[in-house]
């Protein structure tokens, strides 16, 4: 009979698995600080070009982060004063009657349009509280711009800083990985927010010619759903064409015209002009990461999904890189 063999576990197993345990735990302890410095990071990497093409003309460093700073919190404060008040008044109104624009449009569908009132009702309201939480944490809202500002003003020492932890060649590889990072995330990002905006610009422009109600609420909806791809625009599409059929069929037929104008203008004009520096990834790819990103950490973990996988496959690819042989 054979004697089964003795399993033996080192200490220093033992030590490198209670080091790795308690990491992890740290790690999860701070992971909304790990979060803010990611999305400080995030916003960083936007604003980097404009700080280096500003510097060019001999501004000052500090001086071009100012600038930036100033300029989207003006851009905020105008927003949040002229915009606000009708969207949450138009998304709590459009969130109330969306399920009478669907019963009196699909009759024949067996839904129970009191359990749809109330899951759809509260879309509207919940507008309302993000908005309030989103600017009652001034201190986590100012911690956040305090980080990126610092970010922006320290990136030139990077190496510097790299090179104190090792040797200059690991740091200058290191430094490479994340301009790439830094190029393929702020490209992204930039392209999102255009892309966002042009379509949310069309999409008002469009309705408000068609003469449909609550036009600043379905033109934001349709820039917000832009970064999904293929469903996003058609999800969009249903409440502004649910709410023309109300009227009549001719308005509704009207409105799917001019959203598919507009997304064939997304698609062979803004897209190409927009997006040409930046890598997308595949749409299967963002769904998965949407629906991931938002099941983990709900409308915050959707928002960073697609930010965390570009960021994520880049360092993977540019590593990959470096270790290949020259």
């Amino acid at each position: 009979m054979a004697i089964p063999a003795k399993v033996e576990i080192s200490h220093k197993t033992i030590i490198f698995t209670l080091i790795f345990l308690i990491s992890l735990w740290f790690l999860y302890q701070i992971r909304e600080i790990i979060f803010l410095v990611f999305v400080a990071f995030i916003l960083m990497s936007s604003f980097k070009p404009w700080a280096d093409f500003l510097e060019k003309y001999r501004i000052p460093r500090i001086i071009s982060v100012f600038i930036i700073y100033i300029f989207l919190i003006t851009l905020l404060a105008w927003g949040a004063s002229n915009l606000l008040p009708a969207l949450v008044t138009q998304s709590i109104h459009l969130g109330e009657n969306l399920p009478k624009y669907l019963k009196s449009t699909a009759p024949f569908l067996t839904i129970d349009y009191q359990i749809l009132s109330q899951q759809v009702t509260p879309l509207g309201e919940n507008v309302l509280r993000l908005t309030i939480g989103i600017f009652s944490n001034i201190i986590t809202l100012f911690t956040l711009i305090i980080i990126s500002f610092y970010l922006l003003l320290e990136r030139r020492n990077l190496i510097k800083y790299l090179s104190n932890i090792t040797d200059e060649n690991k740091a200058k590889n290191w430094v490479e990985i994340v301009a790439k990072i830094e190029e393929r995330l702020g490209a992204w990002v930039r392209g999102q927010l255009i892309l966002a905006f042009t379509i949310g610009i069309a999409a008002y422009i469009s309705l408000s010619i068609i003469g449909i109600p609550y036009t600043l609420s379905l033109a934001i909806l349709a820039g917000i759903l832009e970064i999904v791809p293929i469903i996003g625009p058609i999800i969009s599409a249903i409440p502004a064409v649910l709410i023309a059929l109300t009227t009549s069929p001719f308005l509704a037929l009207v409105t799917v015209l001019s959203y598919f104008v507009i997304q064939q203008l997304e698609s062979h004009l803004i897209v190409p002009l927009v997006m040409r520096k930046t890598v997308g990834l595949p749409p299967l790819v963002t769904i998965i990461s949407l629906l991931i990103g938002a099941k983990i950490a709900g409308i915050g973990g959707a928002l960073l999904a697609i930010p965390i996988v570009v960021a994520g496959s880049t360092f993977l690819i540019e590593y990959i890189k470096l270790k290949e042989p020259h």
